[in-house]
């Protein structure tokens, strides 16, 4: 009898542990195309987490409500990554997810995303928007260094919610490993489980599109290159964290770096790993410096030389055109960073703009090149870390009036016809009061 009630006891606190299963971030929304869907979410413990969805505004009968689901699991980091697909192009969808508990469900609010529209061969491409920053602190007292808090802000998420884009570039430094993470997975996972259970981030990850790289914080100490010795863990954590559409090079290559590439509408997208193949500029006698190594550079070139998208946005952590050879900036890579300039130009690769984080201040550089093509690079930085000033840094490439001392994010909108695209460039504050804006026309 006794074996019984223990057998039982057992039974019961299992069940019960297994019911409290909750939502603890998310859900977050991934890479998005016209058919396929990622949703992504973190439990607070081990079970399975549903998401179930219809077209927006359909009848809910059971015929047309669809259902996924994916086990969360310590080894995980309790995220999941629901894909959802054979869907619909261009397609308003409403979806709930839930932590399913046995007979029970935690269920959030209801949410919604739309597929892209098949636009090519007949209308115009959509006029969207896609928002962007880097450098997000979140504090934790306990593992923080002594003094004033490093992170704050945080409304500033909201403020890029309300703005309301179609996608959410994240520029790296998305989360700051701490030096107590650096030699742990564990750790490594705290620190990405920490910064995305923010109150703050949940509206923005829930409305947009995320798409993410990564700069030295999240892939390892400050300034760390390729040799740091856990980037294997780091690369899983950001696989675990994030929903892109892939994860490094093409052709076998997928186990090295977080490269990805994909297009939004018209406009394509390069996400490039600045810290995986990355060699030290000071190491005299070892291999050639390099920042993207030989492969990557490769592939760039040859993606963006077949690219058809009026503008070719290419993100990578840290300055590519700041002349000022001045902390992690491309120019104390200069022979690298001369030969993709080089390369744009001969092959006139039209339409480059990079897109930088890591300074904790923005500006936009600009390179005229031949035929009245140009490179530019916006900075947008930080979000939530400590600004810091070097307005008066001697960049031979800045734009007049563009440079940005505070906590700050950018919008990109694009709009107008088929081979007349038009960028306009939105910069704000932390309140999402304009700071400044431009305008480029399609470059073709």
């Amino acid at each position: 009898m006794k074996k019984y009630f223990a057998f039982v006891l057992v039974f019961i606190v299992a069940h019960v542990s297994y019911a409290m299963i909750k939502i603890a971030a998310g859900p977050m929304l991934g890479y998005t195309e016209m058919t396929e869907v990622c949703i992504w979410a973190q439990a607070d413990a081990s079970g399975s987490v549903e998401v179930r969805y219809w077209v927006k505004g359909q009848d809910m009968d059971k015929s047309k409500v669809k259902s996924v689901e994916a086990i969360a699991s310590e080894e995980n980091g309790y995220t999941v990554h629901l894909v959802l697909k054979n869907l619909a192009p261009g397609i308003r969808y409403s979806y709930t997810i839930a932590a399913k508990n046995a007979d029970q469900l935690q269920k959030l609010n209801e949410f919604e995303f739309s597929t892209q529209a098949l636009w090519q061969f007949r209308t115009d491409p959509p006029a969207f928007k896609v928002a962007m920053g880097s450098c997000a602190f979140v504090n934790e007292t306990e593992y923080d260094r002594p003094g004033e808090p490093y992170g704050g802000g945080y409304e500033i998420f909201n403020s890029i919610a309300d703005k309301d884009p179609d996608m959410m570039l994240w520029l790296g430094d998305n989360v700051y490993l701490r030096e107590v993470d650096f030699y742990s997975k564990s750790g490594i996972i705290h620190r990405y489980s920490h910064t995305r259970s923010l109150p703050e981030m949940q509206k923005l990850l829930s409305t947009c599109a995320n798409y993410a790289i990564w700069d030295d914080h999240d892939f390892g100490p400050n300034d760390s290159h390729g040799n740091y010795v856990h980037k294997d863990w780091t690369k899983q954590a950001f696989e675990m964290f994030w929903a892109n559409p892939s994860y490094g090079l093409p052709g076998g290559c997928g186990d090295k770096g977080i490269t990805t590439n994909f297009l939004f509408n018209d406009i394509e997208f390069f996400l490039l790993d600045n810290r995986f193949y990355r060699t030290s500029a000071d190491v005299k006698g070892a291999e050639k410096p390099t920042i993207l190594g030989e492969e990557q550079l490769n592939w760039l070139i040859q993606s963006l030389k077949v690219s058809k998208a009026p503008f070719k946005l290419v993100t990578i952590g840290g300055q590519f055109l700041n002349t000022v050879g001045k902390y992690e900036n491309y120019a104390g890579y200069a022979e690298e960073r001369e030969r993709i300039i080089e390369l744009i130009r001969i092959n006139e690769i039209t339409g480059v703009i990079f897109l930088s984080g890591d300074r904790h201040g923005s500006e936009l550089s600009m390179l005229p090149l031949d035929n009245n093509n140009a490179i530019y690079d916006l900075t947008v930085s930080p979000l939530t870390s400590k600004p810091y000033d070097f307005a008066t840094e001697e960049n031979k490439l800045r734009v007049k009036d563009t440079y940005v001392g505070q906590r700050n994010f950018a919008v990109f909108e694009f709009s107008g016809k088929y081979k007349s695209r038009v960028l306009v460039i939105n910069v704000y504050d932390a309140s999402g009061k304009l700071l400044w804006t431009k305008e480029i026309l399609q470059h073709a």
